[in-house]
């Protein structure tokens, strides 16, 4: 575990004397679910505005990064001041800003700049989600709040609502965009109702960290000392990368590729697409807790295995041009994406103090986001080098997968007690 001692200068988990109740955190994963479904319903719109607006790839591409703007600062500064002051302050305007974004975006279809903007509003809405919103889950999830159980079952909870949103918020957008009157803002509308029901629903959890009464400076809450903890290093950096990675080739790079083969469809296929690719990742969440081991990265190990075989069926897809083995493909990236998420959260929930917990679960989002620039820097390494093509380049996304691999075998047992941890740096 990590060195940070708890003490009065920093926030700890707060004591409940009377009896509680069970499923507080329902109100959380309600905000979370909300949030996430605005975060990921402009993925299968790419091809929309790609033919109905006149954007250009590498515009629309750059769009579906945009919301990374908002999500880093959202997760870096935003998860320890939650540590500071509590998970409700941060949490609770979470799904309004999200709303705010999709209002944003439904009025700006035909303006990059309004897009640009929505995305970064619904960015900064998912960091705080994610930070904050998963280190309250895990809270609200174990004593004294909920009978000890699982030491998974908070981040399987908090992976498991992220993910629903993503993939049904993805899903439902592609279908009202495809069928539905007002395709360009329907999806958004849609979601803004869902945020003021998370919204409301945000209101009931309890805090479940006591605000320090003696803080700490600023600049000592924003250093996450856990960040240089060895089994951080060596285990979960070199997965993170992978979780929104693999997510990305699964439904933001393959359906663009198969757009001439599923005619009139595509805004419903890659839709389909993402359907399936997020709904075997929230399947294999479920499962993660028999997999996982406190005292050793089998989890990771399974991540990137799964990932491994993603990425070369990837690489056949892509040369083959089949619709029907990209949903499979999508179907195995999206098992590697699920397990990445939760072996992360997990490894996150076990080397962090209470007193950084929310902090390093930023820095391990901020991590995973890195995986979302690959559309973009595919995109762009294949214009430069049309030699590149994506067959070769998903063939090179398994010689990496291989190599992260390795990396996290060299430390796959637990070799640190607690009281042993060796931080680096």
């Amino acid at each position: 575990m990590g060195d940070v001692s708890a003490t009065s200068s920093v926030p700890t988990e707060r004591t409940t004397t009377g009896p509680t109740r069970r499923g507080q955190w329902w109100g959380v994963g309600a905000a979370i679910f909300a949030i996430a479904w605005g975060g990921n319903e402009f993925t299968p719109l790419l091809v929309m505005y790609k033919n109905s607006h006149g954007l250009s790839g590498p515009v629309v591409d750059a769009l579906l990064f945009a919301y990374v703007v908002g999500i880093v600062p959202a997760l870096m500064i935003g998860g320890p001041l939650s540590d500071r002051f509590g998970r409700a302050p941060l949490m609770r305007p979470a799904p309004i800003i999200a709303a705010i974004g999709s209002i944003i975006l439904a009025v700006g279809a035909d303006h990059v700049s309004l897009l640009v903007i929505g995305r970064i509003c619904s960015g900064v809405a998912l960091g705080l989600a994610m930070a904050v919103g998963s280190s309250w889950i895990k809270e609200l999830s174990g004593p004294p709040f909920e009978a000890a159980g699982s030491a998974t079952r908070g981040a399987r909870r908090a992976a498991m609502s992220l993910t629903a949103g993503f993939g049904i918020g993805a899903a439902a957008a592609g279908v009202l965009a495809q069928w539905a009157p007002l395709p360009d803002s329907l999806a958004y509308l849609v979601n803004v109702a869902l945020c003021a029901i998370g919204a409301i629903w945000v209101m009931r959890p309890p805090e479940t960290v006591d605000p320090s009464t003696a803080p700490r400076s600023l600049r000592e809450d924003l250093t996450i000392t856990a960040a240089g903890h060895r089994r951080f290093i060596r285990v979960v950096i070199p997965v993170a990368p992978w979780v929104f990675g693999a997510a990305a080739a699964a439904y933001a790079v393959l359906p663009t590729l198969m757009a001439q083969k599923v005619g009139d469809l595509q805004i419903a296929y890659a839709a389909l697409v993402t359907l399936v690719t997020l709904s075997a990742g929230f399947g294999v969440q479920s499962v993660a807790r028999r997999i996982d081991r406190p005292d050793r990265a089998r989890s990771s190990v399974t991540a990137l295995g799964l990932l491994i075989v993603g990425m070369a069926m990837g690489a056949w897809a892509s040369t083959v041009l089949n619709p029907w083995l990209t949903l499979v493909t999508g179907a195995v990236l999206g098992c590697g994406y699920g397990m990445a998420l939760v072996a992360g959260l997990a490894e996150v929930g076990r080397i962090a103090e209470p007193a950084d917990l929310a902090g390093l679960t930023a820095v391990f989002y901020s991590l995973t986001y890195l995986g979302f620039a690959a559309p973009v820097v595919l995109a762009l390494v294949h214009d430069a080098v049309p030699a590149l093509t994506y067959p070769v380049l998903f063939a090179f996304g398994v010689v990496l997968a291989i190599a992260s691999l390795v990396a996290v075998l060299t430390q796959y047992r637990v070799r640190e007690t607690a009281d042993e941890s060796v931080r680096t740096g």
